[in-house]
């Protein structure tokens, strides 16, 4: 039984789903949320990004396999497809009311979100269009954060852009380790077209974007915001291109950018974007 948890663990993307779901936490407060209605946010979140990691292991399970995927529990045959697809089903199961406790436009806007990561996982991963469903669902957390509120709004576009072309930097930046294997298997997203070290400058262009429109939105400016975190996202920019740009199969870029996407949440937070 032990094992197996933790084969399903392992097989849900840990490190993106609680990127994603912590991000959404902070968005979730900083917006003026109760801590009753975050704690539920954070449910939504975290339920939607297991059904997407799951589905994703589901679907790629064959070719995981055919490429000896040992750090894929499906393929390693630490797990079976009747659990996993037992897991992606209630993890379905909980999200769906989660999101609609929201309310109706929080909870539609969090469907949608979802629905992009499975609709990449069942056909757009391997196609040009691969970044999308990474803009949609990043873009609308601090939608669905605001939207959660007793009167819902819409946040400043401006967020809203600089929160999906993190999530497009972050798309780029994941497949980095793996594009051999991607291409291999015939999966040929935006990235596997383009290359590697094109793909490590397309993340890192893309988050100093989100960046910039970060601090072009709304909020109080500080020296934190103007000097101090810019600063910190071209470190990491720069610290995350290095392997990348050398052809070595890396997850520095990903993680630099997910690095980076907390800075721009925290810098959000800090100079109440969204309050």
């Amino acid at each position: 039984m032990g094992s197996r948890a933790l084969g399903l663990a392992r097989a849900c993307h840990p490190g993106p789903a609680v990127a994603v779901t912590i991000l959404g936490g902070v968005l979730f407060a900083s917006a003026g949320n109760t801590a009753v209605r975050t704690l539920l946010g954070v449910l939504a979140v975290l339920t939607g990004q297991l059904s997407i990691g799951w589905s994703n292991d589901l679907v790629d399970g064959a070719r995981d396999t055919a490429v000896g995927r040992v750090d894929k529990p499906l393929a390693a045959g630490e797990i079976d497809r009747t659990l996993l697809g037992r897991a992606v089903l209630l993890a379905l199961v909980v999200t769906v009311p989660a999101s609609l406790a929201l309310g109706w436009r929080a909870g539609l806007v969090h469907l949608v979100a979802v629905a992009s990561g499975w609709l990449y996982n069942l056909w757009l991963k391997s196609t040009p269009a691969s970044p999308l469903p990474y803009l949609v669902a990043f873009g609308a957390l601090p939608a669905i954060a605001t939207l959660a509120l007793p009167e819902p709004r819409w946040p400043s576009a401006l967020l809203l852009l600089a929160a999906g072309l993190i999530g497009a930097g972050a798309h780029f930046g994941n497949v980095l380790p793996d594009l051999p294997d991607d291409v291999a298997t015939g999966v040929l997203g935006l990235p596997h077209r383009i290359g590697g070290p094109a793909s490590a400058v397309s993340a890192a262009v893309l988050v100093l974007a989100a960046t910039a429109l970060v601090l072009l939105g709304p909020g109080h400016r500080s020296v934190l915001s103007d000097l101090i975190a810019p600063a910190a996202v071209l470190a990491l920019v720069a610290y995350g291109l290095r392997p990348s740009l050398a052809v070595r199969r890396s997850a520095t870029a990903f993680r630099a950018t997910m690095l980076c996407a907390a800075i721009d949440v925290a810098l959000i937070a800090v100079r109440g974007g969204l309050g």
